[in-house]
């Protein structure tokens, strides 16, 4: 409960609060009105797959510009957006005007709001608390989420029964004036911006870089999509399970949607308990296993003393995997690419649910809901094996703290920002004996090179004095090179520490930096960029 001491973030969490309750009273709406509107199996799962579907299409380009721009004016701008389209959809709603396809696309639209806010708000969490909080400020958004998920399906569910889908989509767009507000009166620090921003194609271009030479990363992206894919069953599927398998009405369906919460809800207070007796990767598969067993025991039809500890455990193992995963990329991800990784684990997690969404329902079309919920959970069994190759790593010893510049090189020749490209060549002398493990650092030197921004890197060795080694890179331009620099951290400083350790010469490294020139223009009247220190 530690930052909820933090003015700021008790603000904006108590008004998110607000915004929840609506969005999942809004979601109980259109699962239920998709319902009395056609008889499809699959249509109504597509209700959650229209609304996550955005998020993997565009989460890429928001993550982008939470990098980029100032994440309040987005986080704001994508708030009044989904009041905008909630107001509209409560209207069509209430007119009668509603047909599946048309409330497909109000769907989308919340979802593509969605898409533009979460990378900004995700990334922002770390602009509000201190590193030591993000982990505890991470679960108290899930707790807070799904603390609204046990009481607003159901609340939902006795709205929906006695006043329709409408009165629902209204209340959803009454919520969005909190947080709206909230966003408005918070003043986010913004740090002076030394260098140009970057356009949406590189930026786009340096955070799929970042991840693919991150293999931490990698392994938490594929695990967040096979959850996603196989515990996506249970909500997508949910609202038919309960009006055709079981034979209940709205008021059930929020009921159970609100034991899910509760579980959800004891999911957090549990995680950091486990976390601390259990590493990352067993605390995953615990979200695997139990979730497994949720879909498994479902798929029975047991009696309802079995569906609502059932849903408990699903909503418990929702938020173990979920949080962890969040928490890890948060924690594992420097401040600089911070919304591009958030984007790119929101891309996994939601592609892999809006894809389970519409298997399960094409699946409940042909063999019903119960055949659905156990194939699912066969896919979760397989996620909770796939941690033997994707295990989930420890974060707690990174310091991503960014490590600053050592050196100030003033260039001797009329540089503008987009000059290059630039050619880096450090050269060392290395001992016979050191090869190996000089070799084994140098694996690490390159992928950090190329995540920050290097291409064409090399190491070569002198044939005429094997001693000497040296590694080459290019970086496209001359800002692009301050930009490489500025991404140091703190734990890409220990391995260069441990390279210079194996460093046999009586100076330093020697380090040479050229510009390539073949045709070179008479006049370029491009801004000059300010001066900058360069390692």
């Amino acid at each position: 409960m530690a930052p909820l001491a933090n003015r700021n973030f008790r603000g904006l969490w108590v008004a998110s609060q607000a915004s929840n309750f609506g969005s999942l009273i809004q979601a109980v709406g259109a699962a239920w009105m998709m319902g009395s509107l056609t008889t499809s199996h699959g249509m109504v799962a597509l209700v959650q797959s229209s609304n996550t579907l955005p998020i993997m299409v565009f989460s890429l380009i928001s993550g982008a510009l939470a990098d980029n721009f100032d994440r309040r004016r987005i986080m704001l701008s994508a708030q009044v957006f989904m009041f905008v389209v909630s107001v509209a959809l409560a209207v069509f709603a209430w007119a009668g005007w509603m047909t599946p396809w048309l409330l497909l696309g109000f769907t989308f639209l919340i979802g593509c709001g969605t898409a533009l806010f979460n990378p900004s708000w995700q990334a922002s969490i770390g602009d509000i608390v201190p590193r030591a909080e993000v982990a505890q400020a991470v679960s108290l958004n899930s707790m807070g989420f799904n603390l609204a998920r046990s009481v607003g399906p159901a609340l939902g569910g006795a709205i929906v029964a006695a006043a329709g889908a409408a009165a629902a989509f209204a209340v959803n767009a009454v919520s969005y004036l909190g947080f709206i507000f909230g966003i408005w009166r918070w003043r986010r620090p913004v740090a002076e911006r030394t260098l140009p921003r970057e356009d949406i194609t590189r930026a786009l271009g340096a955070g799929f870089r970042y991840m693919v030479m991150s293999p931490a990363l990698i392994r938490v992206m594929a695990r967040s999509c096979l959850f996603g894919v196989g515990a996506s069953c249970l909500m997508a599927l949910l609202p038919i399970y309960t009006r055709d398998t079981l034979q209940g009405s709205a008021l059930l369906y929020g009921v159970y949607l609100g034991c899910f919460g509760a579980g959800a809800i004891c999911g957090v207070f549990l995680n950091a308990r486990l976390r601390a007796w259990l590493r990352n990767e067993r605390v995953v598969r615990l979200g695997f296993a139990g979730f497994a067993m949720a879909l498994g025991l479902l798929a029975l039809v047991p009696p309802v003393y079995v569906i609502v500890p059932a849903l408990m455990l699903g909503g418990a193992c929702w938020v173990l995997a979920l949080s962890l995963f969040n928490t890890t990329v948060q924690l594992s991800t420097p401040r600089w690419v911070l919304g591009r990784a958030l984007s790119f684990y929101q891309m996994a997690t939601f592609g892999g649910m809006a894809a389970g969404a519409w298997a399960w329902g094409a699946v409940a079309d042909k063999g019903g809901v119960p055949l659905a919920f156990g194939l699912a959970a066969g896919v979760l069994a397989l996620g909770l094996l796939a941690g033997k190759l994707l295990q989930v790593h420890e974060f707690t010893d990174l310091d991503l703290t960014p490590l600053g510049l050592v050196a100030s090189v003033e260039p001797q020749i009329d540089l503008r920002a987009r000059s290059g490209p630039i050619f880096i060549m450090v050269e060392y002398e290395i001992a016979q004996e050191d090869v190996d493990d000089f070799l084994a650092l140098m694996q690490q030197r390159r992928r950090i090179r190329i995540r920050d921004g290097a291409s064409r890197w090399a190491l070569l060795r002198d044939l005429n004095r094997p001693e000497l080694w040296s590694e080459k890179y290019y970086v496209p331009t001359w800002v692009d090179y301050a930009r490489h620099l500025a991404r140091r951290t703190r734990a890409d400083e220990a391995v260069q520490t441990a390279i210079r350790a194996l460093h046999r010469g009586t100076e330093p490294p020697k380090v040479w930096r050229k510009i390539e020139r073949q045709t070179v223009p008479q006049h370029d009247d491009a801004p000059p960029l300010p001066p900058v220190e360069l390692a």
